[in-house]
């Protein structure tokens, strides 16, 4: 008789959720207009506005459960900025231990050089990510980002 190795995946939807209400919540402490799209927006998850300039921007939220997580898989760019939360929620076999989330705002030029397409999934590992740390809470990049970006509105 064969035995089977089946490898359970952990379901993380619910904490994926958690992610993008996390940094909603950090768009809007920061003073930044933003919403939460519908589920299954191909590219993005948040829309962060300036109503005065009636700008926008589009966000894609990547979080990672496991304490330290070293990078990410991404596989549409369809967005403007890339918040990685490090949710740091320990390990699966219980030796990491839980730590306060992490995040990370990196426009997705950034992301996109980083990426590693050589294999079926394109991944982001964090370390290839050149001065990580300037992106570390850094949510005045989408805040200079809105105010820059001004849409011509046609009459």
């Amino acid at each position: 008789m064969l035995q089977e190795n089946i490898t359970m995946r952990q379901d993380t939807r619910l904490e994926s959720e958690g992610a993008e209400f996390l940094v909603l919540g950090q768009f809007l402490i920061n003073r930044i207009v933003a919403y939460k799209t519908y589920t299954n927006m191909p590219g993005y998850d948040l829309v962060a506005t300036n109503p005065e300039n009636n700008s926008s921007t589009k966000i894609q939220v990547k979080s990672r459960w496991e304490t330290n997580a070293g990078g990410f898989p991404i596989n549409n760019f369809g967005c403007d900025f890339v918040v990685v939360v490090l949710l740091n929620r320990g390990s699966k076999d219980g030796k990491k231990e839980i730590k306060p989330p992490e995040y990370f705002v990196i426009p997705v030029k950034v992301v996109q050089k980083a990426c590693n397409t050589k294999s079926s999934w394109s991944k982001v590992l964090l370390k290839d990510i050149s001065n990580l740390e300037q992106y570390r809470d850094n949510w005045s990049l989408i805040g200079s980002f809105l105010k820059q970006k001004k849409r011509v509105t046609r009459r």
